[in-house]
């Protein structure tokens, strides 16, 4: 079973920066190695929403209209480790972020998921 760790999180100010990092945990590394990985956010009293996401081979990505040339997602399979680089961050970004995974960008943008991590805070304010 795929277990997702995210971290990174944390408390910056509008227009300041955040990497968040996905991390493959436990017996699941090789799994993590050829899964599609997605970020996706929540914040206080919305729905969740899909952010990016990147195919296995990082040769494919997408992402939310809202991010877009702000963030970049990327992976290192050597690390089993999917990082989200945010900049140009805006109070809007606030959320909980996770990380899950599934078989196709296109799946996970409509929730068919394998697994998920359990969320890291980003806060953006002054």
């Amino acid at each position: 079973q795929l277990q997702l760790v995210e971290s990174g999180g944390g408390l910056v100010q509008p227009g300041g920066s955040l990497r968040l990092s996905c991390t493959a945990s436990g017996l699941s590394v090789n799994v993590f190695g050829m899964s599609d990985i997605g970020w996706f956010r929540q914040a206080p009293e919305k729905e969740r929403e899909f952010v990016a996401g990147i195919n296995w081979s990082s040769k494919s990505t997408s992402y939310e209209n809202a991010v877009k040339g702000r963030f970049t997602i990327s992976r290192d399979n050597t690390k089993n480790t999917v990082y989200l680089q945010m900049n140009s961050l805006k109070p809007e970004d606030t959320a909980v972020y996770y990380c899950v995974a599934g078989q196709g960008i296109a799946s996970i943008i409509v929730g068919t998921l394998d697994a998920e991590g359990q969320g890291t805070l980003v806060t953006v304010s002054s």
